[in-house]
């Protein structure tokens, strides 16, 4: 067995060093049941030292030119040499604990892809909460979170990828067309809950709660039009960090 981590990462050289060593870190889980393995970043146009970090940290890396995650996502997939590829932002830390769960995931032969649940480094009370929240809508509508995603290759490649229609939400769109597969196939999505992966709680630190208010306003009463604009989804490109 083969495993593929791909990284997507845009303006990322404040933390894709750390990033990497947790997951170069958690790929020890591979290697004790004999799968090989590799690390994909791709620099989705970054303006600072992303690529050159992620080079010196022993990682492949791979350009995409238009800033939208799908692309930078479909992008690494297609580099991809694994039979399974797994999806790790640029400002997460998976642990060897979940990658462990990811392997017992795979080898119970019922899994066609999964996610996991998220815990923020030094949440407020908010960000705790919105947390939780989303753990629970997790686990209940089997949707990962697009910081964690693995999935197998072929599946995957036969969706199409990533939707490239969308700027923001591409992980559920994802996930809903991976169950109609997982129900056709008589197969499962799992999302873990044993180790939950590290993540930043940047975003709460670097945009208001009335702008995050006013995103999730215009996305409903738009009918998820905002989810197709990169300019609606600029706290996911505007490149603050």
């Amino acid at each position: 067995m083969r495993a593929s981590v791909v990284v997507p990462a845009f303006n990322e050289e404040l933390g894709i060093a750390a990033s990497l060593r947790s997951i170069r870190d958690a790929i020890t889980a591979f290697d004790a049941f004999g799968w090989t393995s590799e690390v994909i970043v791709c620099d989705n146009n970054s303006t600072d030292r992303t690529a050159e970090l992620a080079r010196e940290a022993g990682a492949q890396v791979v350009f995409e030119p238009i800033n939208q995650i799908s692309r930078a996502r479909n992008t690494g997939a297609a580099r991809a040499t694994g039979d399974w590829l797994i999806f790790v932002d640029a400002d997460s830390h998976p642990s060897r604990e979940l990658f462990l769960d990811v392997v017992h995931a795979i080898q119970d032969g019922r899994c066609v892809a999964g996610g996991s649940t998220v815990c923020f480094d030094n949440p407020d009370r908010g960000v705790a909460f919105a947390g939780w929240m989303w753990n629970i809508t997790s686990r209940i509508l089997r949707w990962g979170a697009g910081s964690f995603i693995f999935c197998e290759a072929a599946v995957l490649r036969e969706l199409g990828g990533f939707s490239q229609e969308l700027y923001a939400a591409e992980e559920i769109d994802l996930f809903r067309r991976l169950k109609r597969v997982a129900r056709r196939s008589g197969r499962r999505i799992v999302i873990l809950h044993r180790h939950p992966l590290r993540t930043s709680a940047r975003k709460a630190r670097l945009y208001t709660s009335r702008e995050a208010l006013r995103f999730l306003w215009r996305t409903v009463v738009q009918r998820g039009r905002t989810l197709r604009s990169a300019k609606e989804c600029y706290s996911w490109y505007d490149g603050r960090r």
